[in-house]
């Protein structure tokens, strides 16, 4: 399981012209399920992100969590995280999970993420998402977990 983590001013992810899932400050994920991906990844996943101290204190180091801040979580489902470019000119996604596994974990993560009692909003698993954001620092880590 992948993700990509971003420390935003705002966020919002758009389906068929609607606004799905919009947050003030807080973290934009995009989250990639891969085959062979467990809910103890999500599990953990979940944990650290809620955790990591990304957000600046008073003297601008970067010092608080989520819950400090009062801020809140976009998670998306981003298919193309499990995409190797390593061959040819065209992606393979032979390592991402089939759809209805990556549903299951992408919900059981978005789940493991409120029972953290961290606001969080949502894309809408496999549709055209049009996703935007204002990245505050730029602030952007890369989590795996296998």
């Amino acid at each position: 399981m992948k993700a990509v983590i971003q420390r935003v001013r705002s966020a919002s992810v758009t389906v068929e012209g609607a606004i799905v899932g919009q947050i003030g400050q807080g973290i934009m994920v995009l989250l990639g399920v891969e085959k062979g991906d467990r809910e103890a990844s999500a599990d953990w996943l979940a944990e650290k992100i809620v955790a990591l101290r990304i957000f600046e204190d008073e003297a601008g180091k970067m010092n608080r969590a989520l819950a400090e801040i009062g801020g809140a979580v976009l998670a998306v489902s981003q298919f193309t995280l499990a995409g190797n470019c390593d061959k040819g000119r065209r992606p393979s996604f032979d390592s991402a999970a089939p759809a209805d596994d990556g549903k299951r974990l992408y919900d059981y993560f978005v789940n493991a993420l409120r029972r953290l009692q961290v606001p969080v909003q949502t894309g809408i698993f496999q549709a055209d998402m049009q996703v935007a954001l204002v990245n505050d620092g730029p602030v952007t880590f890369i989590l795996e977990r296998r």
